[in-house]
């Protein structure tokens, strides 16, 4: 009980900070958007029960509309047909929902190339500056790309080729799924794959190699530029849905300071 007293006084001193990683949600939250005939997930939306009415005259409260994959969210392996037989969000031990982060920064890239992919090469530069990656941590990619978040087409930057966002390349995602010690990938973009990630081999690697190796996915995340490289602490929070798939989630993180 000492160790959980000291970090509530270094939270409320402000020695620990918590950082919001997760974007608000919202009917003005950006969703991924397939191509025909792919089925596409819903927006977010709030249908009012009652607001100190005559349906309800001491409360408020709304019923909510919205898909597993929207805003903020969490991908259980279950998600992608490579781990179809894997765990649902409901399944996922609570000790894995926290975890150490690895936070890369490869904006400058980014903003150079909006379809840049993370290679192996970029997180072996990591490493020899800031140590191995950590067991049973995330490797948090950050891109900048949490700015655009409020803007839908701005966010997907689409055009008549498909959208063009940043991600992790075929090889990466293999490594990261078969050899890196992570529990999973974190990114600021609608998923955790690249905008052209459809034309891969396979497709869509990052989903198809870590959600198949049992391992998870945080998307748009936010906030990840007030992290240093290592030593903060993710907690992720999905909502434990009975067979889903993934969840909308609050995504914290603990930083010294």
């Amino acid at each position: 009980m000492g160790v959980l007293r000291e970090l509530v006084t270094a939270i409320r001193t402000g020695s620990i900070e918590v950082v919001d990683l997760t974007a608000p949600l919202s009917s003005e939250t950006p969703i991924l958007k397939l191509p025909p005939p792919f089925a596409d997930t819903i927006t977010f939306g709030l249908e009012e029960i009652s607001r100190y009415d005559d349906r309800g005259p001491a409360w408020y409260w709304n019923n909510i509309h919205t898909g597993e994959h929207t805003g903020t969210h969490l991908d259980a392996p279950v998600h992608w047909v490579t781990a179809k037989d894997g765990e649902d969000v409901s399944q996922i031990a609570p000790p894995k929902l926290v975890g150490p982060a690895a936070v890369i920064d490869v904006s400058g890239r980014v903003t150079a190339d909006p379809d840049f992919l993370l290679e192996v090469e970029h997180v072996r530069e990591w490493e020899a500056q800031h140590g191995p990656l950590p067991e049973g941590g995330w490797l948090l990619v950050r891109t900048g790309w949490d700015a655009r978040s409020n803007d839908q087409a701005a966010f997907l930057n689409a055009d008549d080729t498909g959208p063009h966002t940043p991600g992790i390349s075929v090889a990466c995602a293999k490594w990261l799924a078969e050899e890196a010690p992570v529990i999973g990938v974190g990114v600021e973009t609608v998923g955790t794959d690249a905008g052209q990630a459809y034309g891969f081999d396979p497709a869509f690697p990052c989903h198809s190699y870590v959600l198949g190796a049992g391992k998870y996915g945080l998307t748009q995340l936010q906030n990840l530029a007030t992290l240093p490289p290592s030593g903060a602490v993710v907690i992720a929070a999905p909502l434990p849905i009975v067979g889903g798939s993934g969840s909308p989630a609050r995504v914290l993180a603990l930083v010294e300071r």
